[in-house]
């Protein structure tokens, strides 16, 4: 019964110094979601009660909210999908936050996915202030990608950037779009997603293939692995990923990639390589992402597929 007593004390005492904490805790939330600062704990903010995020899922680990849906994250163990691979270096180091470097790095990183991602962004209705440099986003989300190869006389854009030949004129290129960016990690992290991506090292290869601009890569919505079954996620393979064609021959959910043309096509938010073209920070090899047409397990066995 005492045990009891202390155990309740300790957890009361414990509330009292987080509600204390909370009060004290005077940060200003406007646009904080733009401009995120990893020293700061978000959860003891007086306005914010979601509570830490301390609750592992027994199934997947998924670090979760105390109140989240217990098979919200991979619906009881039914979806298995392989863990992520740990970063080569020296992204992993940049990852760390120990040194004043990758300090630097997890504070600007969504800026530095931006000098790299292969998609650009869009949304159904962008709405901009006249006198403010910020927008609003009504309605749906989407990202779109455009050819390999930009116009003669035309500016190299997202994807096209990979392909500008030049390893120097690549790293100028990016770091003219974002000044802030330090020299060094652009060239780190070029140097990883040139030699570790698979999607970079199709698209190179492929490019190489192609003759004309009559020409497409196609990137197939589902693809399966030689000697694997078709809805196992793992890291692609280039002779997996794509292939070359002159023809239509290509569902609507695939990604369909031309040598040279003015046109942007939308990217399927339920493609295999979605997140891999938008996030190749988290995605450094390429990896898929999610597919709607994974098939489920059986959490008790999880070499038996479920009907």
């Amino acid at each position: 019964m005492q045990a009891h007593r202390a155990a309740r004390n300790v957890n009361e005492n414990a509330q009292r110094r987080q509600q204390a904490a909370r009060m004290n805790v005077n940060i200003d939330l406007n646009g904080a979601g733009f401009q995120y600062n990893n020293a700061i704990d978000y959860s003891l903010h007086k306005f914010v009660v979601i509570g830490a995020m301390d609750k592992i899922c027994q199934y997947c680990n998924a670090v979760k909210f105390k109140t989240e849906p217990p098979g919200m994250c991979c619906t009881s163990g039914k979806v298995r999908l392989p863990e992520l691979q740990y970063p080569p270096e020296p992204l992993a180091s940049l990852l760390s936050g120990s040194t004043p470097q990758s300090k630097h790095f997890l504070d600007h990183i969504q800026m530095y996915n931006s000098c790299f991602q292969m998609t650009s962004f869009g949304a159904t209705n962008i709405i901009r202030d006249n006198f403010m440099p910020t927008f609003k986003i009504q309605g749906q989300i989407y990202h779109k990608i455009g050819s390999l190869l930009p116009f003669p006389d035309a500016n190299y854009q997202f994807l096209q950037i990979y392909f500008l030949g030049n390893n120097q004129n690549e790293v100028d290129t990016r770091c003219a779009f974002f000044k802030s960016a330090r020299r060094l990690i652009i060239e780190e992290l070029q140097a990883i997603f040139h030699e570790h991506n698979e999607l970079v090292t199709t698209f190179k290869t492929a490019l190489d293939q192609m003759q004309s601009d009559d020409h497409k890569i196609v990137i197939r919505a589902e693809r399966r692995p030689i000697g694997e079954h078709e809805r196992r996620f793992n890291a692609p393979l280039n002779n997996e990923i794509a292939i070359v064609i002159v023809g239509e021959e290509f569902q609507s959910r695939d990604i369909v990639l031309r040598r040279r043309n003015n046109q942007l096509q939308r990217v399927c938010e339920t493609h295999r390589s979605y997140d891999a073209l938008q996030y190749p920070i988290l995605f450094c090899r390429g990896e898929d992402g999610y597919s709607v047409n994974i098939k489920m397990v059986d959490p008790a066995n999880p070499r038996e597929f479920l009907d």
